[in-house]
């Protein structure tokens, strides 16, 4: 049996031996957070990135910043709204972090739209280009009329505002045209009246103007378009005969849109039913932003404030350009390979390469897998020959985030059909994502698929990636086991770097049994002999894997941790690592995204350096590096990143790599991203990040370009 640490004292006395957490030494995590959106944003600015991958990015940052509005602000906005204050160690409260992020949200907005502009006029140079009608000729301005009228106005509904007629309800994230306008021959002042028209959402934001042009006359030009509220804004004089329209501006609110599950214990509805009920009540969440373009007049914002409730000076941010960047993801339909990074065709692995069935290849070794330098069509066929193998009898999967057209689903599907028992644990609380599984979950039940929500005596969520395939062989029922980093998602796995292990070790196997019926019947004591299971056993373990390196440095060895992941922020976590620190290990921490730990503080983490890798591709996979631990629990990889929610609040697998093969392989993935001097930022003691540059004779090193050479780098680790 392998080596276990446990822990013998509580976690509060635990927390009172450790590094105290100050605001000198936490960095605030919504802060943190949008550091992360600037780096996004960086890579729009990077000129020798294809002018439409850049455009891609700005699209990123806009829909980032839409998602921390609709949780994490409006979290701290029912933090407010209660009168509530916080606790945690960095010391800012909720109302004065709310004008915080409005400050440095209001900055990073700006320079992406000075960004967009800059873009936008280089790609027009490049024959892609989105116009004003302002300035079209005459001819192209009767022909969208002609299109306003025919496919436009049939849907539009134009909703006055007056002593009958209330302010209408503004759906989340909705664009809508706020409308000044008044009787022909009043004079200004004189019964001014308003209306609110709501974008429809049914027609794309860009419409393209090759087909218009084509169908209502004028000169056919390719990759050319216009913004929909422009098209509207142009033509409302056709709604409103015998109205004068004195302005016309566009307006867009961001609601909370963050579903409540701590109480779902306290509903004792079935599961899927309470998702239904939250998911309706999302689209009604308080108004948490307000955003509006930089011109609008004093009068409509007053107008704007006034109904939708917002304050002024702290919810209200004003835009130069197009509300709703997202909406620039739709020009990378454009057919301009020339203005797109070239594709990248993933290697196929050798296990489905070199061997006549993926079982066999298993039986011979294991197999890593890194995602999406190798294909993920490894994980689809693992799933559809366990569907059609006469000799596989059950196959148990989570599901998180499976995405449209799943032919992981389908191959699920597909075993029940040829009488295999399956069960599936569909995690409906994945957020943004519970419609989508809710309709995959009730296609399952349809056919026969055993299909679970959730464990009642867990905490909120399954967050675990793993799928054990039971076969009947020669020797017995042998259990072939896949663990991931990432989701069973084939669309993620072309743009998330992630790692995966197929394996049929005896071990494994039964934990992976041991963890299923946990999640599927009435076993809270199940314990595990190789998987870190959370929330029991995943932190304490990885604190104790600390601890051993903390006592390796005081006996006077070479004592180093290297961990991936894309959060950290758990205060134990942080505090433990302050500790190792103190004692003299060597930390590499390799965090994409929102980073609370302060490096470099003296007399805290002198020895501990974070850098984060933003590309191509966005950083998923979690690897945990022990240099000290026994040969089986040196390298771990696994679902969870160090954050309170995934170590409490999910279930969370992370798994050892017992192949010495295998573990050179993650290490080198690991030296290869901390060679990065391309694409890596450094962490600063201030909470900011420099970009790391190839130094003089200094070799520049892409990580993500040299695990596209090289599935798991060209940097061989050396411990």
């Amino acid at each position: 049996m392998p080596r276990r640490y446990t822990m013998s004292i509580d976690t509060q006395e635990m927390q009172a031996l450790l590094p105290a957490l100050t605001p000198e030494t936490f960095i605030n995590r919504e802060l943190s957070w949008i550091e992360f959106n600037r780096r996004v944003l960086a890579q729009a600015r990077d000129s020798s990135l294809p002018l439409l991958e850049r455009i891609k990015f700005l699209a990123i940052v806009s829909n980032n910043t839409d998602e921390f509005f609709m949780v994490r602000v409006a979290y701290l906005h029912n933090k407010v709204n209660a009168g509530a204050g916080t606790s945690r160690p960095d010391g800012i409260q909720p109302e004065p972090l709310l004008y915080r992020i409005r400050q440095e949200v209001g900055e990073l907005m700006h320079e992406q739209r000075v960004l967009v502009h800059d873009v936008l006029n280089r790609l027009a140079e490049e024959g892609v280009a989105i116009l004003e009608i302002a300035h079209m000729a005459e001819d192209w301005k009767q022909a969208i009329r002609s299109y306003f009228e025919e496919e436009v106005f049939p849907v539009l509904t134009p909703l006055a505002v007056d002593h009958a007629r209330p302010f209408p309800f503004i759906s989340n994230l909705s664009l809508n045209l706020a409308i000044r306008l008044r009787r022909e021959g009043t004079k200004s002042g004189e019964d001014d009246e308003f209306v609110r028209l709501k974008i429809p959402d049914s027609l794309p934001r860009l419409i393209a103007l090759e087909p218009i042009l084509k169908r209502y006359g004028g000169q056919v030009i390719k990759d050319t378009f216009v913004w929909l509220e422009d098209i509207i804004s142009h033509n409302l004089d056709l709604l409103f005969p015998g109205m004068i329209v004195f302005e016309k501006t566009p307006f867009r609110v961001t609601r909370n849109a963050d579903i409540d599950y701590e109480n779902e214990r306290e509903d004792h509805r079935k599961i899927n039913l309470v998702i239904q009920e939250s998911l309706r009540d999302r689209e009604f969440g308080d108004i948490v932003r307000l955003a509006v373009m930089e011109n609008t007049s004093p009068e409509a914002l007053t107008k704007l404030v006034e109904e939708i409730k917002v304050h002024p000076e702290r919810d209200v941010y004003k835009v130069n350009g197009a509300l709703g960047g997202s909406a620039l993801f739709e020009l990378m339909g454009v057919n301009r390979p020339d203005l797109k990074q070239e594709a990248y065709i993933p290697r196929v692995p050798g296990c489905i390469e070199n061997y006549p069935d993926i079982f066999a290849a298993i039986r011979e070794r294991d197999w890593l897998l890194h995602h999406p330098y190798d294909s993920f069509a490894a994980v689809e066929q693992f799933f559809e020959q366990a569907a059609n193998d006469e000799n596989v009898l059950a196959i148990k999967a989570t599901l998180y985030r499976v995405g449209r057209n799943s032919p992981i689903v389908q191959s699920l599907l597909k075993a029940r059909e040829n009488g295999k028992q399956v069960a599936a644990l569909v995690e409906l609380k994945a957020r943004f994502d519970e419609e989508n599984n809710l309709e995959w979950a009730r296609m399952m039940e349809e056919k026969g698929v055993h299909v679970l929500y959730g464990v009642e005596e867990l905490p909120v969520k399954t967050h675990a990636k793993v799928t054990m395939v039971v076969r009947r062989e020669d020797d017995g029922a042998r259990r072939y086991v896949h663990l991931g980093t990432g989701n069973y998602n084939a669309s993620t796995a072309r743009l998330y770097t992630d790692i995966g292990l197929l394996t049929c070790d005896r071990e494994i196997g039964n934990d992976a049994l041991r963890l299923f019926n946990r999640l599927t019947g009435f076993a809270p004591t199940t314990t595990y002999k190789r998987l870190l299971v959370a929330p029991e056993y995943l932190r304490r373990t990885l604190m104790d894997l600390i601890d051993h390196e903390i006592a390796a440095a005081r006996e006077g060895k070479a004592a180093r941790l290297i961990f991936k992941m894309n959060q950290l922020e758990e205060d134990l976590m942080i505090q433990k690592l302050y500790q190792a620190s103190q004692a003299g290990v060597e930390i590499d921490l390799i965090v994409r995204g929102l980073c609370c730990l302060r490096p470099g503080v003296p007399g805290y983490s002198e020895t501990i350096r974070v850098r984060s890798i933003v590309g191509r591709f966005l950083e998923h996979s979690r690897v945990f590096y022990f240099a000290n631990a026994p040969a089986d629990q040196r390298v771990y990889l696994g679902s969870a990143d160090l954050m309170r929610r995934n170590l409490y609040n999910r279930v969370e697998v992370v798994f050892p790599l017992l192949d010495p093969r295998l573990q050179q392989q993650a290490l080198d993935v690991l030296a290869t991203s901390l060679a990065d001097n391309t694409q890596a930022w450094m962490l600063n003691a201030d909470g900011s990040y420099t970009r790391l540059a190839p130094q003089p004779g200094e070799r520049a090193v892409s990580s993500q370009e040299a695990f596209m050479k090289a599935s798991f780098g060209t940097v061989t680790f050396e411990g």
